[in-house]
This record gives structure tokens, sequence and C-alpha cells, in this order.
């Protein structure tokens, strides 16, 4: 075996989903460089590694139930955090939207359902490629402004409402918020934070 290779299957052994989607023959730099990076993002999580893949595990089911469900009578995202799930998007009446909130909350290890679907018309492509936009540019500020890990952080835009997400302090949540709201484009801040005390000072 390659030796590179060799020790590589350490690191990949920490990320069973990165191990899962690698071939045998992109166990080179590809592995290695994909790798550390998302070991760095785990490393810095302040989730439990089985808790990080818990709420991937979460969005596919709940995602997929949800699917099977409302077909394409609604527009649903789903975003779990800490086991927290946040549910965005739109649905064209109230009963519809209790029922996505319900299946959501049924999924194995969920321990809250934030439901933030509006009653409205299916989003259009326009829209939605203006969220993913606006994501992208709260996410740059949080680098550029510097004042805290943006990996704590977890954004999610929909219709121009950007929701924060993560195990912050709250001094963390406060600059996150205000960098959030300071941001071009963006209407409305919505806080699904879990609190956690601050470090001690040295």
């Amino acid at each position: 075996m390659n030796a590179a290779c060799f020790a590589s299957r350490r690191l990949c052994m920490l990320v069973p989903l990165l191990a899962a989607a690698m071939t045998l023959q992109g166990c080179f730099e590809a592995a290695i460089v994909g790798g550390a990076a998302t070991a760095t993002l785990m490393a810095t999580d302040r989730r439990q590694p089985e808790i990080v893949l818990g709420d991937e595990r979460i969005e596919l089911t709940a995602s997929s139930r949800i699917g099977d469900a409302v077909k394409d009578k609604a527009h649903v995202n789903v975003t779990s955090y800490n086991s927290t799930v946040l549910i965005t998007g739109e649905a064209p009446n109230a009963q519809l939207k209790a029922e996505v909130e319900r299946i959501a909350g049924q999924v194995a290890q969920v321990k809250s359902v934030v439901n933030e679907l509006q009653i409205a018309g299916i989003s259009s492509f326009a829209s939605r490629a203006n969220d993913t936009y606006l994501t992208g540019k709260v996410k740059g500020n949080f680098v550029s402004v510097n004042k805290f890990s943006p990996n704590h952080v977890k954004v999610v835009s929909e219709a121009g409402v950007v929701y924060l997400l993560g195990l912050v302090t709250r001094e963390e949540a406060d600059a996150a918020t205000e960098i959030a709201r300071s941001t071009g484009g963006v209407q409305k801040v919505v806080r699904v934070f879990e609190y956690v005390a601050a470090p001690a000072k040295k």
C-alpha cells in the first residue's frame, strides 16, 4: 500500500462519511487535503462528532419522510443542529405546515422543532438563488469581522430572512446577529441558538 494512502487511513477513520464517499483511486492528495479540511471542521465544532453525524442523519431522514408526504405541494428545507430541527420554506396552508412539523418531530433523536414554514406559494428559483448568495455573504462577513469562529454558527437563509443556529456564548450570539443584520439584503435575523458558558479568562 502507498505510504501516503496508509497515513491517511487513520484520518479517514475519524470521518466515516468522508471515507465512504472516497474511491480507492482517490486515496492520494485529494483524500489527504479533503480529509484534513473535514477533520479540522469537526475539531472546531462544539458538537460531539456523533452529534454532527446524527444531525446529518436527522436531516436526511426528515427530508425524505416530508418529501414523501407533501410531494410537490410545499417547499420544505430541513436543518438540524445539535438535534434541534429548523424547518423553513413555504406551505399552502396551516394544516400542511403542522403535518410537516409532526413528521420532523417523530424522527429519532430530534429534541425540538422550530417551524418557520411560511403560508405562501412555493418560492421561485431566483429567490432561492438569492438566499444562497445571502448565506455566503453573511458567512463571508463572519470571517472578515473575525469576532468569533465562523464554524460555531450555522447560517440558513429563506426569502431574505437569515436564521442563525449554533452552540454559542451570549457574546458570540450578539456579534453574529449584528453582523448578519448589517449584511446587505438581509430583511430579518432569527436566532435559533443554544447557549454555552463563556470560557474562563486566563
